[in-house]
């Protein structure tokens, strides 16, 4: 006797049409504007389907036409494009002094920007975070003439490890307000959509994957050099996370010439080459950019830069090390040159070594990039 298929089985007429609307949709948003006769080229699709599936997601509200594609024998090919208007998100940063917040149609057109400062350690502060967050991002969605209920995804950016466990916010000491065991379920409640916190450094890294120095690579390492050190390791195009979170908080790591981090104190590679150290070394109050434009001061920063790259190398075995943050943007090239130099000759596998040359902020810029991948796996599921 016959079986009937299962409605959303593999390889049911339902199934592989999902699979087909999100090919067609991720082309999209990689190419651009397509012409119905080249998305069937790029996916092997018939005529006639690839006209029933562009028919279907533009009722479904997903896609739409953008004017025509001129200049060849026949007709004008009508364009296809994701329509902006699909669904929002925001991406936030939080850092000591401060939140900043960015909302973005589905393609990832910025619409609207807020900063709202806050001290993050002040008694007032530190009781009203969702607060706060609300506040930015009210303010980003008021610039795009949007509301709560346009949101799709929010991605937040925060210094710290964040237990992948149970998502909380570990080894931030300086963000006491982000503790809070409800504190996910308390901003999902203000923005009207899910919530997701993540490091900032691993979202720099992401960042870099996706329109920086490391996109073409799988196993590279994001070291963040600015008031606090940091590290993102990705392996095998996977981002390390360890058991508690905690992997790549390489400014603990002990070193030779710094103390070790005992109770919360000062010491480990962040005593050797955070932006505060660095602007000390020729003697205090000069910029980094000073700093570097010292041969010498520029000499001993990259040597500690070095042996703590050289540990990570040591481990970790990535093709490229990236070296981003205020200290490695005013040191540029020539910091670059001088790490490199350093490595050169020690028993390890030698890296590539890189410059971040992201515009703008890479946290702000990763949390879009990973909002942005929530929020098309939700609304391109035509399943």
């Amino acid at each position: 006797m016959a079986t009937g298929s299962t409605p959303g089985a593999p390889g049911t007429p339902r199934v592989l049409r999902a699979m087909n609307d999100r090919a067609v949709l991720d082309l999209l948003v990689a190419h651009g504007p397509l012409t119905r006769t080249r998305i069937g080229e790029l996916t092997g699709l018939s005529k006639p389907t690839t006209s029933q599936l562009l028919n279907r997601l533009a009722a479904a509200g997903l896609v739409h036409t953008t004017g025509s594609l001129s200049g060849r024998p026949g007709p004008n090919a009508q364009l296809y494009e994701i329509d902006p208007g699909a669904g929002h998100v925001a991406a936030l940063s939080a850092d000591p002094t401060g939140i900043t917040a960015l909302v973005a149609d589905i393609t990832g057109t910025v619409l609207g920007r807020q900063r709202v400062e806050a001290d993050a350690v002040a008694e007032d502060v530190r009781h009203r975070t969702a607060q706060l967050v609300a506040e930015a991002v009210d303010g980003a969605l008021r610039q795009a003439g949007l509301g709560h209920d346009d949101l799709r995804a929010a991605v937040i950016g925060t210094p710290g490890a964040i237990d992948p466990h149970t998502g909380q916010l570990r080894y931030a000491p300086h963000l006491p307000g982000w503790h809070s065991r409800t504190l996910r379920d308390d901003l999902a409640a203000v923005l009207g959509t899910p919530v997701v916190i993540e490091n900032d450094v691993n979202l720099a890294a992401v960042a870099e994957q996706h329109e920086g120095a490391a996109q073409d690579f799988d196993n590279y390492v994001l070291t963040w050099l600015d008031e606090g050190v940091g590290a993102a390791i990705v392996l095998d195009g996977t981002l390390l996370r360890g058991a508690t979170g905690g992997a790549g908080e390489i400014g603990y790591m002990p070193l030779p010439n710094a103390p070790l981090v005992r109770g919360g104190g000062d010491g480990g590679f962040e005593s050797l080459v955070s932006a505060y150290v660095v602007r000390e070394l020729t003697g205090g109050g000069a910029t980094l950019a000073e700093v570097m434009a010292d041969d010498a001061a520029l000499d001993e920063v990259a040597r500690r830069i070095a042996t703590g790259i050289a540990a990570v190398v040591a481990v970790v075995d990535p093709e490229l090390v990236v070296l981003s943050g205020s200290v490695a943007q005013a040191g540029g090239d020539k910091l670059r040159a001088r790490v490199e130099e350093e490595l050169t000759g020690l028993a390890l596998p030698r890296p590539h070594i890189r410059i971040s040359e992201l515009d703008g902020d890479p946290i702000l810029t990763g949390a879009l990039r990973s909002a942005l991948t929530q929020a098309r796996d939700r609304v391109f599921d035509t399943g």
